[in-house]
């Protein structure tokens, strides 16, 4: 599997993530929450951040199913599924990631025929800290 890229602007996100948080950057000055991560607010022009830990929860905005999968490696688990989940806490914030049925599962152990807008997620965090998706109510 992929491993994410990590640059200077993004690794308190990983490292916050790999301790099974979930944080966002947001503007030490006015407060806004901004991702990706980046050196200065796009609201004020500040250069003072903070990372706001969030509780995980959120709604799927969007997804997409691979067919053929884009990337070699990830042939053995098509079709599996791409989410876009908005964060309840900070709408305007939106995470991709994989919706599964439990913490560590494998990508395409949801049925990509279950997947529904709007439906209610939580971010799960399985061994290596790459954050998923599951079901708040299954």
């Amino acid at each position: 599997m992929l491993e994410p890229v990590v640059d200077t602007d993004g690794a308190p996100f990983w490292a916050h993530a790999a301790r099974g948080e979930l944080r966002v950057q947001a503007c030490a000055d006015c407060g806004e929450p901004r991702f990706p991560p980046r050196p200065c607010c796009p609201h004020c022009q500040s250069f003072a951040s903070a990372w706001r830990r969030t509780d995980g929860r959120g709604r799927l905005w969007s997804f997409v199913v691979p067919h053929p999968p884009l990337l070699p490696d990830y042939a053995a688990h098509a079709p599996y599924n791409v989410v876009l989940v908005e964060l309840a806490e900070a709408p305007r914030i939106r995470l991709v990631g994989n919706l599964v049925t439990e913490p560590g599962a494998p990508l395409d152990s949801f049925d990509p025929a279950r997947l529904r807008i709007g439906a209610r997620v939580r971010a799960v965090f399985p061994e290596g800290g790459l954050p998923q998706w599951v079901l708040e109510r299954p």
